[in-house]
């Protein structure tokens, strides 16, 4: 049975998700279709563009994803700090760069409005805005609309692009934000569409591998542009908001996991553990399989047992599927 949205999302719990979408048609989203020779290998382009665009928007970082032949995968993160700190007008101009807004905002603006009632008006609109620059499912939205129209457009064709709803997972604890970006940015080692990580186009660990997340490296064609959402730990100056790590332990850590995936060799680990994986309390199996299972074992949310409890009692569940899984891989 579908769930609605407020059951798999709680800001009170959490600000990051992992979120995935999947074209309904065989023909695919991106890669080459097998049966007409078709190559759709351009639209990884259009995906990443749109994702950074609409991050620039939206109070919404982007942690990790994967462009995929028939699917991609988001890893999300929704900064109520960054929304708070917009003013009126910021909230408008970040809507008017994807909807044509409203007319009475457009006066409000230009300082047109005079009577209390149209202001109050006006900014129970904006206040509607603001809420939504903060929400996942317009972020989504926004992503899945633009693509399926123009995919259409491309191929001549009316009808539904992507799989229904898009499905969305809470990421409960730092553990199981690390692991779930592993899982993501491993995508197309696990498919053998790659071998390496700094092979590995249209990944967040591609740009970050080739410092295309940093400032003086632009990670989109727009002129506007967002870096992917940064690693902190270890800035020299006042701790910035941030993933709790550093870049080049997470690096390592991937690409130790990724050269265990390619070469199929479980029983044959280095014994050179990346530094990472002893910080998150994991051993080397547990984690490989985690990494090689995580979008398709684990549903809803992931985290400790406390944290899972909370999240059920938060968004009026009485269970949260995977649990006893959780509890035997990682208890």
């Amino acid at each position: 049975m579908t769930q609605s949205r407020s059951s798999l999302i709680s800001l009170v719990d959490t600000p990051y998700y992992h979120c995935i979408s999947r074209c309904v048609r065989r023909a695919f989203l991106c890669g080459e279709d097998q049966y007409s020779g078709q190559s759709f290998e351009h639209r990884r382009q259009w995906m990443v563009d749109r994702i950074h665009q609409l991050s620039d928007i939206f109070a919404i970082d982007v942690c990790a994803y994967s462009i995929m032949s028939n699917h991609y995968h988001l890893v999300l993160h929704v900064n109520e700090a960054e929304i708070s700190a917009c003013s009126d007008k910021e909230i408008c101009n970040r809507w008017y760069r994807l909807y044509s807004g409203s007319a009475i905002v457009s006066r409000w603006l230009k300082g047109e409005l005079a009577p209390e009632t149209e202001i109050n008006v006006a900014l129970e609109v904006i206040r509607k805005w603001r809420h939504r620059l903060l929400d996942i499912s317009w972020f989504m939205r926004s992503l899945n609309e633009f693509i399926a129209r123009k995919a259409n457009k491309e191929d001549n064709c009316k009808g539904r692009f992507w799989e229904g709803r898009f499905k969305s997972q809470a990421l409960l604890d730092k553990q199981a934000l690390l692991t779930c970006m592993a899982y993501v940015d491993l995508n197309p080692i696990r498919a053998k569409l790659a071998e390496r990580l700094e092979k590995s186009e249209y990944t967040s660990i591609f740009e970050r591998v080739h410092s295309r997340s940093s400032e003086e490296d632009k990670v989109c064609t727009d002129s506007v542009c967002k870096p992917l959402f940064g690693f902190v730990a270890g800035e020299c100056n006042e701790q910035p908001e941030g993933i709790p790590y550093a870049l080049i332990d997470y690096l390592e850590l991937v690409d130790w996991t990724g050269r265990v995936i390619r070469d199929d060799k479980r029983g044959a680990i280095s014994v050179q553990i990346p530094t990472l994986l002893s910080s998150l309390g994991l051993d080397s199996e547990t984690w490989l399989e985690l990494a090689c299972s995580f979008g398709k074992n684990y549903y809803g949310a992931v985290g400790s047992l406390d944290e899972l409890a909370l999240f059920a009692e938060h968004t009026g569940k009485r269970w949260i599927a995977g649990k006893n899984k959780l509890q035997r891989l990682l208890h």
